[in-house]
């Protein structure tokens, strides 16, 4: 059944929910999720943002805008790919002089579309590297400067409902995203005697520009006719649920998945 699309809300305005908070972002750059949620943080009162991409020129481009916007003193970029160690290092090492990450957002995926009979080992890899392990990096570098720290700080990861759920042709990225979610779990149970929040969004279908040049529109128009509101979601709704496990509003949330997706109505 195919359902008509509904128009999307206003835009929400913000309510200083991560006033005097540091926060680091991955993928960052452009306009999806990640980019919303760095904009978000800025509008709910952080100290500073420090975003994280591997697309230098985009990442120039959103790190200005957001300077030009909010003040070139709260905002920070690092070119970072989080399969490299030693980047994800230097990313976390921008936010020490805004007095050390708070809040640490995991964005960064790769996925792709392959049957299994089809999927190569370094097509399979490379999607696990960067969504999995590149989530994993992120988490225990954050964990350790915010336990150095003293910080109560908080990490939020970026799952899909694809870790839930079977998808033809995407074994690798479901795998990845589920692997995320037991991830989020586990890193929770590990941090929690040090004050540390770690949950998950798992978000169906967020429109924005890079999306739509990688699928057809016959693809999209199919996925959002499976969704409640006959719509895919608009990255700042994604955001505002990212800042709402970022904040103390969610103080007794951890190792949770929130299904950010109107499939399940």
């Amino acid at each position: 059944m195919t359902r008509p699309e509904q128009p999307a809300p206003a835009y929400v305005p913000a309510h200083g929910l991560l006033t005097d908070r540091t926060v680091v972002v991955t993928a960052a750059a452009g306009a999806g999720i990640g980019a919303a949620v760095a904009r978000r943080v800025l509008e709910e009162g952080a100290r500073a943002v420090v975003i994280g991409d591997v697309h230098e020129r985009r990442l120039g481009e959103a790190a200005k805008a957001l300077g030009e916007e909010f003040g070139d003193d709260r905002v920070a970029s690092v070119l970072c790919d989080v399969t490299r160690e030693d980047d994800v290092a230097t990313l976390l090492d921008a936010a020490e002089p805004f007095g050390g990450v708070d809040v640490m957002v995991n964005n960064a995926g790769l996925g792709g579309t392959a049957s299994i009979l089809e999927m190569t080992d370094e097509a399979w890899s490379r999607v696990l590297d960067i969504t999995l392990t590149g989530t994993f990096r992120c988490v225990r570098a954050a964990a350790r400067r915010m336990t150095a720290h003293g910080t109560r700080g908080v990490i939020v990861n970026n799952a899909s409902v694809v870790g839930w759920r079977a998808q033809e042709g995407q074994a690798h990225y479901a795998a990845a995203k589920a692997g995320v979610m037991a991830l989020t779990r586990c890193a929770a149970m590990d941090l929690a005697e040090h004050g540390i929040r770690v949950n998950a969004v798992s978000p169906s279908l967020a429109m924005h520009p890079f999306l739509a040049k990688v699928t057809t529109e016959e693809f999209l128009a199919d996925l959002k006719g499976r969704e409640a509101f006959g719509r895919a979601a608009e990255p700042w709704e994604i955001a505002n649920v990212m800042v709402f496990l970022a904040s103390d509003y969610s103080s007794y949330l951890t190792g949770e998945v929130v299904s950010v997706s109107s499939q399940h109505a």
